[in-house]
């Protein structure tokens, strides 16, 4: 059993990122006289069994040579993965694991039951930099990355009830909107938003500079709903934070459950990406 779909030409190529929306798709170029492509064919299909919720494509690049030149490949077998038509990572050379790796690095953020995507919109959590990102008065045993996912796990605050979280980003993202699961009496309240700061701010600064957007967060929100930010301000996002000022009902710790951003990568064009298909018909090795 294979779900793998054969792409035909560019036409049916974009029609299938199309259609696929906010589901990662995983494209394989490859080539019949290709070696290493044949020897991984049998693992590409396996995968598209396994992940059932991502797209899988299949394209030869002698027959689509526009889509090969336009996407920038040039050696056998290359792997591409896209969401929202959009461009987000890829892969040459076939290195089973390396594959499956980046597949799951990508995989099931918006499938998820609690995460459905928000008008085309999806889970940004793949694009988080969790290395530079960082948390100000976070307990030391319910840290931000326990909100960054929804496994279990909470962040709270150590001292009193403010927190600041600053996320950083693999590379420029729009935000629709965030999704906050708290619990009713701790989660938080008054929220100033900043974003593409050259460092994390601390409190006085947080409470000084001018924010991008306020937000006050309403108990009925706290349920993992979408609350919608002013779009049009966050159309080119390399980092954001949030300076939560206080919690519900007035205590010295605010619990976060789950903390989502919801939006969409900027589909940034790399001229380098636009090579002609090579000319030899030449393996990755």
């Amino acid at each position: 059993m294979s779900l793998v779909k054969i792409i035909n030409d560019e036409a049916h190529f974009q029609a299938e990122l199309a259609a696929a929306s906010t589901k990662l798709v995983v494209a394989d170029f490859t080539a019949s006289w290709c070696g290493p492509c044949q020897r991984i064919a049998p693992v590409f299909q396996q995968l598209s069994v396994k992940y059932v919720n991502a797209v899988f494509l299949k394209i030869d690049v002698d027959k689509c040579q526009e889509t090969a030149a336009t996407q920038g490949v040039s050696a056998m077998p290359t792997f591409i993965f896209y969401r929202n038509r959009t461009k987000v990572d890829r892969l040459q050379g076939a290195d089973a694991t390396a594959l499956e790796n980046k597949i799951q690095q990508y995989y099931g953020v918006e499938e998820s039951e609690d995460s459905e995507s928000v008008g085309g919109h999806m889970d940004l959590l793949p694009f988080i930099t969790k290395a530079q990102c960082e948390c100000l008065n976070e307990s030391d045993e319910h840290t931000l990355e326990h909100a960054l996912t929804s496994d279990g796990g909470f962040l709270q605050s150590d001292c009193d009830e403010q927190l600041i979280i600053s996320l950083a980003f693999n590379q420029a993202v729009k935000i629709h909107s965030i999704k906050i699961k708290a619990p009713v009496e701790k989660g938080p309240k008054n929220i100033r938003i900043f974003i593409n700061q050259p460092r994390t701010l601390d409190f006085d600064q947080a409470s000084s500079f001018n924010s991008v957007q306020d937000l006050e967060i309403k108990v009925e929100e706290l349920d993992g709903s979408p609350v919608n930010l002013r779009y049009v301000k966050f159309q080119n996002v390399q980092n954001i934070q949030f300076f939560i000022k206080d919690n519900q009902e007035g205590g010295e710790i605010t619990q976060i459950d789950h903390l989502a951003i919801i939006g969409s990568p900027i589909n940034t064009t790399n001229m380098g990406d636009f090579k002609r298909v090579a000319g030899k018909k030449g393996e990755s090795h």
